[in-house]
C-alpha cells in the first residue's frame, strides 16, 4: 500500500471513529433529557396535594400567560421565602428543546417544594409557544415575552436558554446555556435554590 493510500485510509478511519463517538454522545444526552411524554393531566395528578401557591402553578401547567414584567414580579412575590427556578426559552431554540426533558423531570420530582416558571422569550406568536408546549409539556406556566424585554430584565441576558435560581433568602444565580442532563439540573436546583 502506498503512503498516500495509507494516509487516506487512516483519515477515513479517523472520521468514522469521530462520527461513532459523536453519535454515542448524542444518544447519551438524548436519553437523559428526552421528555417523559406525560400529559398535563398526568403531571397535575402527580403533583396533586402540593402546598399553595405551588398548586396554583401546577393548575396552569404548560399555559402561556400574559402580563409581562409586572405579572411575573407579582407571581414571584407569592414565592418569597420559597426556592424558585425560572427558565427562559423559545420555541425556535434547539438547545431549549434539548433541555426541556430535564425541566419536565426535575419540575415533577421537585414541584412540591420548588416553584418553577418559564419565560417564552422572543417568540413572534403565542401559537408557536403553545405548539411547543404541546410537544414538550411541563408542570408549570410560562410568561409570554415576544419582545425579549421580560427575559432580559429577569436573566440579564439576550440569549436562550438561561435559567435563574432563587433560594429562600432571595439570592440569585444565573446559568447561561442548556442543561444537558437531568442530573446537572437537579444538582443546580439543590445547590442554588435549596441549599443556597
Amino acid at each position: 500500500m502506498t503512503p498516500k493510500r495509507l494516509s487516506i485510509l487512516l483519515g477515513m478511519l479517523a472520521v468514522a471513529v469521530l462520527l461513532v463517538v459523536g453519535l454515542l454522545q448524542l444518544g447519551a444526552k438524548t436519553a437523559t433529557t428526552a421528555p417523559l411524554l406525560e400529559t398535563v393531566a398526568q403531571m397535575r395528578r402527580s403533583l396533586s396535594g402540593s402546598p399553595e401557591p405551588l398548586a396554583a402553578l401546577h393548575e396552569q401547567a404548560s399555559e402561556v400567560l400574559s402580563g409581562g414584567l409586572p405579572a411575573l414580579r407579582a407571581r414571584l412575590a407569592e414565592f418569597r421565602d420559597r426556592p424558585t427556578v425560572i427558565n427562559k426559552w423559545a420555541s425556535w431554540c434547539e438547545p431549549c428543546k434539548a433541555e426541556f426533558g430535564a425541566f419536565q423531570r426535575v419540575s415533577l420530582s421537585r414541584g412540591r417544594s420548588v416553584a418553577f416558571l418559564g419565560i417564552d422569550s422572543g417568540d413572534s406568536s403565542r401559537s408557536a409557544a403553545l405548539r411547543f408546549l404541546r410537544s414538550y409539556p411541563v408542570s408549570y406556566p410560562s410568561f409570554y415575552d415576544p419582545s425579549g424585554q421580560l427575559g432580559l430584565a429577569i436573566t440579564d441576558s439576550t440569549f436562550t436558554p438561561v435559567t435563574v435560581f432563587y433560594n429562600r433568602s432571595g439570592s440569585e444565580f444565573i446559568h447561561q446555556g442548556p442543561y444537558t442532563s437531568v442530573a446537572k439540573l437537579e444538582a443546580d436546583v439543590r445547590r442554588y435554590a435549596l441549599d443556597g
